[in-house]
């Protein structure tokens, strides 16, 4: 028997795990004190009532003889498959319904589909960067070089033509960052990847919270994208499904590789290492895309964007750099007072009763920041920003 011995060198722990130990130490030394959790970023806006009824039909139909679904397709019902398509098509993309596979999320399809990809490939992430690109790497063994980003560059990596590479993650708005990229800084790393014969993985998790005019959505909006882009999104974020599991990955048919199709590729894959999403919760996720549900949808996020909004007017207050909150729901700040980012998580706990996250927890060019999240209860949020706000105004009293 031999072991994959690449687990061994991953951290000992999860950087969330780290987060949990230091908040149940200090409940502990300090049991009567409030906590408000800014940290991880699951939501809390309960599922759009449309999508409530279509699952609560869908499970009434599965009742009965007639209405009945046992194995699905793998690649997910025809019409969760379409409503995406349709839902592309509304902002000026054009995709084939073939071209959309159907998954459980997209944390499990980004590590899923770099099984079509030889373990000896050069993998390009930027810094800070979330966690799970480089351990799913870590573990096949994938050499990993990074692309350092910083305020100068607005924590938007851009390809550095003395680098190669041939696997490329994107995530656009970014997490942890909140940075986004516009079209034409993306067109860059498509002209990049097709001069390296590389192919991009583009996370998408959080392109509903876009609103500025000429960021990208789809990494498709960009021209030759689909002969070297791999587009990953899940309902994770946009219509609450964190614990409902639905999400889909777009592999063009244009997207070929030594002779070999990628959308055929991943097809394969996926009807023989996966059951498909379950008939109840495909019908929940259709819903989305009606009427009813997208105006649900968007009252959601609009209470994420509202709280995003609430703790940047207090980082304004405080005179604080940071990035995001306009386009994403994360807001990346400076640790004040030269802090390093664990020194500032341990301060603000203490000091604000507020959790983040450490930004060197993703990565080393993360050292001296912190993210923040938007997906908190709007009352307890403006509580946390006016703590947050008076704690740091008291560093220069």
């Amino acid at each position: 028997m031999k072991m994959n011995q690449h687990y061994n060198e991953l951290k000992a722990s999860y950087l969330f795990v780290d987060i949990n130990h230091r908040i149940a130490a200090f409940q502990q030394a300090h049991p009567d004190k409030e906590i408000i959790r800014l940290g991880i970023g699951d939501v809390t806006r309960p599922l759009a009532k449309s999508v409530v009824k279509a699952m609560e039909e869908a499970v009434r139909e599965m009742g009965t003889a007639e209405g009945f679904h046992g194995y699905g397709p793998e690649q997910g019902y025809d019409f969760l498959r379409k409503a995406v398509q349709s839902y592309y098509a509304q902002r000026g993309v054009q995709l084939e319904a073939d071209e959309i596979l159907i998954s459980d999320g997209a944390k499990s399809d980004l590590a899923n589909v770099l099984g079509l990809f030889d373990t000896d490939n050069t993998v390009l992430v930027p810094d800070p960067v979330y966690p799970t690109y480089v351990d799913d790497n870590v573990t096949d063994g994938r050499r990993i070089v990074y692309a350092p980003t910083s305020e100068a560059n607005g924590f938007l990596a851009m390809p550095n033509p003395s680098v190669k590479a041939d696997i490329i993650y994107i995530c656009s708005p970014n997490n942890p960052t909140g940075a986004a990229y516009n079209r034409e800084q993306l067109k860059q790393w498509v002209d990049y990847a097709k001069a390296n014969d590389a192919v991009i993985l583009y996370d998408a998790a959080y392109e509903c919270f876009v609103s500025e005019k000429g960021l990208a959505r789809s990494i498709f909006e960009v021209e030759g994208a689909r002969e070297c882009a791999i587009e990953i999104c899940s309902f994770s974020k946009i219509a609450g499904f964190t614990g409902t599991r639905c999400g889909y990955t777009v592999v063009p048919h244009q997207l070929e590789r030594e002779g070999m199709n990628l959308n055929k590729l991943w097809l394969r894959r996926q009807t023989t290492k996966f059951n498909g999403v379950p008939y109840i919760v495909q019908r929940g996720a259709a819903a989305i895309f009606t009427e009813e549900g997208m105006a649900e949808i968007q009252a959601n996020l609009d209470y994420y964007r509202q709280n995003a909004k609430v703790i940047a007017d207090a980082l304004n207050e405080c005179g604080v750099w940071y990035c995001g909150g306009h386009n994403s729901p994360y807001i990346w700040m400076r640790c004040p007072g030269n802090m390093d980012s664990w020194q500032f998580f341990d301060w603000l706990l203490e000091n604000a009763g507020v959790v983040g996250t450490p930004g060197v927890g993703f990565g080393s060019c993360g050292e001296g920041y912190f993210r923040l999240t938007a997906f908190g209860d709007a009352e307890k949020t403006r509580l946390a920003a006016q703590r947050i706000k008076e704690a740091i105004l008291s560093l220069s009293k």
